[in-house]
Formats: C-alpha cells, structure tokens, sequence
C-alpha cells in the first residue's frame, strides 16, 4: 500500500474545489461562460434589487435632473408588488435587467431552479412595463455552468 502524506492530499483538493469557487464568485471570471465587463472611458451606474417605493421615485428624479441613465436590475417580486415603479423605470428610458424573482442565491440552484427564478422575474416585468429584458445580474454575483446554460436557454 502506497503511503501518501496528508499534503499529497490536501493540496490537490484545495485546488479542485477553489477554482470552480473562485470563478463562480469573481465577476471577470470567464471560466464557466462569458461575462460582459468593460471597462473604458466609461462608468455604468446600477441599482439592484428594486423597484423599492421608498427610493425609486427619488432615484428617477435625479437621475432626471443630472440627465444620467442607469440600468436597474430588479427582483421580480417587487416588480409585482409595485408595477407602477417598473412603468417609471421603463418611461424615463433607463435600462431593466432581471436579478431573478426572489433573489436567491443561485451556487447550488440547478438549471431548472434557476430557470424558473429568471423566467417569473421576466413575467413579472412584461406585466408591468410590456416588455422583456436581456441582462441578467446573478444575486451575490455567483454564477456557474448552470446559471450559464439556464441564461443561454432563455435566450439572454
């Protein structure tokens, strides 16, 4: 019997699983799929997890007066609850992408699960505003194969 010492062990595994945590969490990973991140002479300003009633409406304002566009990456179960502010978003021409309906976290979620967290987030949104949307923000950032194949089948 071959006698192997805890590091020929330890040091393998470490490696096997930190990778595929390292590229589910950092959000220039390409690892399990490409991620649109560039960077310029340009700054995107987001807002994630409205539409809130306490600060979207103040938000809109001003981002009117200083004449600057956001995207707002919204849950849908907000977007349910207060339609009127997805209308608002939409109206005032800034940007809507889909950060799931409910937001979990999606690291253990299968394809299906995740699937179907996108696809009321995106029901949602039709309902309130007429349409659709193709970015996704995945909540906490983590995303793996699954998230990938399950944005890919949805056509996003």
């Amino acid at each position: 019997m071959l006698a192997m010492s805890p590091w020929e062990i330890v040091i393998p595994t470490v490696a096997a699983l930190g990778l595929p945590s390292w590229a589910a969490m950092y959000p220039r990973s390409q690892l399990f799929g490409a991620t649109l991140c560039r960077t310029g002479n340009a700054c995107a300003l987001t807002f994630d997890d409205g539409p809130n009633p306490r600060v979207t409406a103040k938000l809109l304002t001003l981002l009117e007066k200083y004449r600057v566009a956001a995207t707002f990456f919204v849950l849908g179960r907000y977007v349910k609850e207060h339609p009127q502010l997805a209308a608002e978003i939409r109206a005032a021409n800034h940007a809507i992408g889909n950060h799931t309906y409910g937001h979990p976290s999606l690291l253990f979620f299968t394809r299906r699960q995740i699937r179907d967290e996108l696809s009321r987030c995106e029901d949602a949104l039709f309902a309130a505003t007429g349409q659709g949307t193709t970015t996704v923000r995945p909540p906490f950032g983590f995303r793996g194969p699954q998230f990938h194949s399950a944005v890919g089948e949805m056509g996003s």
